[in-house]
């Protein structure tokens, strides 16, 4: 009981907090733990070569599933690579996975934010399911063990990736 009337005014809260284009949304702004195996999933490329997750062990990756139509979606592409730019050297990947638009939309897309990390395709909702939701943006967290530590839903802001992501950088695995 006391929980759910905690979850109603947290609800409450939400409504009341300004909108605007400089307000980060709450659903971004902290990640949920988490510790379970990342999935076995292997999609298509924009390039079109079949890339797994597995092909990324050893590496501190974040999966992001996205839509070219999602407006949160697109107001953290470009977090999302100014972060890959600054870490990737230091064994970061994000894979970004487009839930369901055509190859030549997302290729413009990717080409237009001068994205630079893998982008796969996923036409039938295989990466949605694999990590149990489908709301866009979401983005998950996988250290180098291939246990995933962390999920969001929303956009993420740099603060949080530096908060959250750069110590498992510097883990060993």
């Amino acid at each position: 009981m006391a929980g759910g009337l905690l979850l109603i005014g947290f609800a409450f809260l939400l409504m009341a907090l300004p909108r605007g284009e400089n307000n980060v949304s709450l659903s971004s702004v902290v990640p949920f733990p988490v510790s379970y195996a990342a999935p076995e999933l292997s999609l298509e490329t924009v390039n079109g070569r079949l890339e797994s997750l597995a092909d990324y062990r050893e590496n501190v990756v974040l999966v992001n599933n996205w839509a070219t139509w999602c407006p949160p979606c697109k107001a953290e592409m470009p977090t999302l690579a100014a972060y890959y730019d600054e870490h990737r050297e230091e064994g970061f990947t994000i894979i970004a996975i487009d839930a369901g638009d055509p190859v030549s939309i997302v290729s413009e897309f990717a080409r237009s934010y001068s994205l630079t990390f893998p982008i796969w395709l996923d036409p039938d909702g295989a990466s949605l399911r694999a990590f149990g939701n489908g709301t866009l943006p979401n983005s998950y967290v996988i250290d180098r063990t291939g246990t995933v530590r962390y999920a969001w839903t929303g956009e993420i802001s740099k603060a949080m990736l530096e908060k959250y992501v750069t110590p498992l950088l510097k883990e060993d695995s």
